[in-house]
C-alpha cells in the first residue's frame, strides 16, 4: 500500500483538524477518512482533489498525494521559458517594468530571486543579492541583515513570522524553517517586543550608502493558476513610506 494515508493523516494535523472535521467538510464518514488514513479504504482520484481541496494543500503536495495513491499527477509542472507560459511571463515582465523606478522582484516559495527590475538589481545587488541567489541565505547566512536594515529587530521579526507562516501553508519546508529558527535565536529579534498599537504596515528601513530608504511591500500571485510554477511565483513590488525615499527613488531611475 502507497504512503497515500500516512500523508493525508500528516496534512490533516498540519491544517489542525480532527478526522471528524475534514470528514465533515468533504463530505465523508468520519469511519471512511480513518479507513484511508490507516490504507484500509483506498481512495478514489476526486476523492484525493476533494480532501487536497479541503486541507489547501498546495499543488506540487497533491501531485505527490496522487501518485502516492497510484494515480497520475493532476497538475502540470511547465518550464517557465515554455512558449505555454508566454503571456504570464509577459505579464509578469509588464509589471516589473511599469512598476519603475520603484523596485519589484520575482520569488519562488523558497525565496529565491527568479527576476528583478532595474531599480532592484541597482539596490540589492549593492549588497551581493542576483536573480539566482536566495534572500534568505543573503539576509541570514552572510549575516548583512543587520548592517543594511536599520530597523533589524523588527524586520527579523516580521519575517520571521512569515517564514513560520509560509512554511506551515505549505506543509513544511525544510529552507524556511531553518530561516526561522536562526532569526528566532537571533537576540536583537528574540527581545523585540511589537508595539501596541501594532503599525498599519512594517517597513524596511533599508541603508542605501548614506541614506536610508523606507519601504513596504505588497505581494502579487497567480490568484486562479492550476498550474505548478505558476503557483508557486510571489511577485513582490516595493514602494516608498516617505516621500524622502520616494525623491530618492525617483531620481535613481
Amino acid at each position: 500500500m502507497s504512503n497515500f494515508g500516512q500523508e493525508l493523516k500528516t496534512w490533516r494535523n498540519t491544517r489542525r483538524l480532527s478526522q471528524l472535521a475534514l470528514a465533515t467538510d468533504s463530505g465523508i464518514s468520519a469511519r471512511h477518512l480513518s479507513f484511508l488514513e490507516t490504507g484500509r479504504a483506498r481512495p478514489s482520484r476526486g476523492m484525493i482533489l476533494r480532501l487536497t481541496d479541503c486541507l489547501n494543500i498546495p499543488r506540487p503536495a497533491r501531485n505527490h498525494m496522487l501518485v502516492a495513491a497510484g494515480f497520475a499527477p493532476a497538475y502540470p509542472e511547465i518550464k517557465r521559458d515554455a512558449e505555454m507560459l508566454a503571456p504570464f511571463s509577459q505579464a509578469i515582465d509588464r509589471m516589473l517594468e511599469k512598476h519603475a523606478p520603484y523596485p519589484a522582484s520575482v520569488m519562488d516559495r523558497e525565496w529565491r530571486i527568479l527576476q528583478m527590475n532595474a531599480p532592484a538589481q541597482l539596490l540589492f545587488g549593492s549588497v551581493g543579492l542576483q536573480v539566482g541567489q536566495s534572500l534568505i541565505d543573503i539576509l541570514l547566512e552572510t549575516n548583512i541583515g543587520p548592517e543594511v536594515v536599520e530597523n533589524w529587530p523588527e524586520f527579523g521579526h516580521h519575517i520571521l513570522m512569515r517564514l513560520r507562516a509560509e512554511s506551515a501553508e505549505a506543509g513544511g519546508l525544510p529552507s524556511l524553517d531553518k530561516a526561522a529558527r536562526i532569526l528566532a535565536d537571533d537576540p536583537a529579534i528574540a527581545s523585540y517586543e511589537p508595539p501596541i498599537p501594532l503599525p498599519a504596515v512594517t517597513p524596511t528601513r533599508f541603508r542605501a550608502g548614506p541614506t536610508t530608504l523606507s519601504l513596504f511591500s505588497t505581494f502579487a500571485q497567480f490568484g486562479s493558476a492550476e498550474e505548478v510554477t505558476l503557483s508557486d511565483l510571489k511577485i513582490e513590488l516595493l514602494f516608498p513610506c516617505d516621500e524622502a525615499t520616494r525623491l530618492f527613488l525617483e531620481q535613481l531611475g
